[in-house]
């Protein structure tokens, strides 16, 4: 074989191999090593503490035009509440049947929706009486919930989000959740923040940042260390409560049976 024909040929197989991985990376969502697949790790810093109601067992948390609101768990101890952000005095309180067991709320509107764990049926209230409005139907567990002012989110501890629509409650979509590892699972409580979806992980101390096109896990906020061994002296349980104030761009995170609820911002990771 001449020369010229070894540049040939050598030529010809590097062309090939350029050719096979654009294909594979534009065509077949293929990924090569480096750092576009590492995913963020932010940090917090503590802007403001506020105080929690230590009974409050927190499963969801929402903040709109200078007030909080709360969905409390437990059989026997599930409620709806409207909370002063300052001093964590509840301003209105409904309280559910024993035989539900509240998790997520989420305000649509005029109206405040609330799911249930495992009795397939959610409430929705209106938002300044807390007058029952209507029920509704689902056919997985109920756990998070918020929206993106076209669609309700939902989360029932798997990883996957369900899509409402708002008026009928009918199941529109679906959305995997995942990150370099595989499926993210045990997605809790969720909030609408920017453009992206922020849930709780149930049992760990870290939010998922979610991309709502794909399901990516687009950023981890690391939220350990925010109790103190005072704050840990009688019985806390798992990080759950993320609210989002958008008209002055202000995030707040709690616990159930918390005794304090915290102003965050995020700090990128460097």
């Amino acid at each position: 074989m001449n020369r010229v024909s070894r540049i040939f040929i050598v030529g010809f197989f590097a062309l090939l191999g350029a050719v096979l991985v654009f294909s594979c990376l534009n065509f077949l969502g293929c990924s090569v090593p480096g750092n576009s697949d590492i995913i963020p790790v932010y940090t917090y810093n503590v802007v403001k503490t506020y105080p929690h109601d230590r009974n409050a067992f927190t499963q969801g948390l929402v903040f709109e035009d200078g007030v909080l609101y709360e969905g409390t768990g437990g059989f026997g101890n599930s409620t709806l509440r409207r909370v002063e952000l300052e001093t964590g005095d509840v301003l209105q309180i409904r309280e559910l049947s024993a035989q539900f067991f509240g998790e997520g709320i989420t305000i649509y509107k005029d109206k405040i929706i609330q799911l249930t764990w495992k009795s397939n049926i959610g409430f929705v209230y209106d938002k300044n009486s807390f007058e029952l409005l209507q029920e509704f139907n689902y056919s997985t567990e109920g756990w998070g919930i918020t929206n993106d002012g076209t669609r309700l989110i939902m989360s029932d501890g798997t990883s996957t989000l369900h899509f409402l629509n708002p008026q009928t409650f009918e199941e529109i979509g679906q959305l995997g959740v995942f990150d370099n590892d595989g499926p993210v699972t045990r997605l809790n409580e969720l909030e609408y923040v920017q453009g992206e979806i922020y849930a709780n992980v149930w049992q760990t101390n870290r939010i998922a940042r979610i991309a709502p096109e794909t399901g990516r896990v687009i950023g981890w906020v690391e939220l350990g260390g925010l109790l103190t061994t005072e704050d840990r002296s009688e019985p806390v349980d798992v990080l759950n409560g993320i609210a989002y104030d958008a008209k002055t761009d202000r995030l707040f995170v709690t616990g159930k049976l918390w005794p304090k609820l915290f102003e965050i911002e995020l700090i990128s990771p460097r």
